[in-house]
């Protein structure tokens, strides 16, 4: 199986807090850094009050597979945080993926299509 590129340690997390740029929409917050890796990582947040361990992961591997999927379409390589809100509970992959790429073209971060 490949390495997945993830963003794991919390002072990642805190640069990407701090210097990075959101925006959000009902079921995501997505913040974003410009990096200088040849990479982009994907740090994934989920609180407890969304749900117990079992909605929280699921979540969890929906965002994860979301951007797996259209990581090719990024323009560049960036550090992303996502942070699950309450309202995606319940919602399947294409909302979630939905929701990730609504994100990504607020933020322009996504390549022209032809």
């Amino acid at each position: 199986m490949k390495n997945f590129n993830s963003i794991k340690k919390n002072i990642d997390f805190q640069n990407v807090y701090k210097n990075g740029k959101s925006y959000a929409n009902r079921q995501l917050v997505m913040y974003i850094l410009k990096n200088d890796k040849k990479v982009s990582r994907i740090g994934i947040s989920v609180s407890k009050k969304v749900g117990n361990s079992v909605v929280r992961h699921r979540l969890t591997r929906l965002v994860r597979e979301a951007f797996r999927l259209n990581e090719d379409k990024l323009k560049g390589c960036y550090e992303i945080v996502v942070v699950v809100r309450i309202p995606s509970v319940g919602l399947g992959f294409n909302e979630i993926q939905d929701s990730y790429l609504h994100l990504c073209k607020l933020h322009r971060i996504l390549k022209e299509m032809v």
